[in-house]
């Protein structure tokens, strides 16, 4: 590895946390060990947790959320939770144990003022050079943008929701 990417997807249409797991099987599939923290999303039954599962131990699933924050009904709660995860994502990242942390929905974080937009850009420049850390969610803050080797944004041109199809089985989760 030459150096450790900050990677980033975001943007308002689909596919932010399914491009962070195509790398995380391309990664897998060279051996890469790989840690996934969720931030927003709850235990709710989604394929992606199925399908990390069958990829075997080098590929380490946590999730922290509680569900999406802003239909919560004891907000302290859930940023207490995200606190606790951005602490166990900023700990795998400098662990030594993973050459790839991926942070899914984590820019809800600042945009909700959970953590300090600050702290996180420092501890992000200041991460282990040899670590890939994977960023997902809407509204990447324009610090984060400055800071990334990599930034791609998911624009929304057409989706199925628009037209009365409701979210289904192995495509929305």
């Amino acid at each position: 590895m030459q150096k450790g990417l900050l990677i980033i997807y975001t943007g308002n249409g689909k596919g932010k946390t399914t491009a962070a797991l195509g790398l995380v099987l391309r990664a897998r599939g060279h051996g890469m060990r790989v840690c996934v923290v969720q931030f927003i999303k709850g235990k709710w039954q989604y394929g992606e947790i199925e399908g990390l599962s069958l990829l075997g131990e080098l590929v380490e699933l946590h999730i922290f959320g509680k569900g999406f924050t802003w239909l919560s009904k004891d907000m302290e709660k859930d940023k207490e939770a995200a606190r606790y995860a951005f602490d166990f994502a900023k700990e795998a990242v400098c662990s030594g144990k993973y050459d790839m942390v991926v942070m899914d929905e984590f820019t809800y974080l600042i945009n909700y003022k959970i953590i300090d937009e600050k702290d996180a850009v420092e501890f992000l420049v200041n991460r282990p050079k040899d670590v890939h850390v994977v960023i997902t969610g809407r509204g990447a803050s324009n610090a984060l943008i400055e800071i990334a080797d990599l930034v791609t944004q998911m624009q929304d041109i057409k989706h199925p929701y628009t037209i009365g199809i409701k979210a289904q089985k192995g495509i929305e989760f």
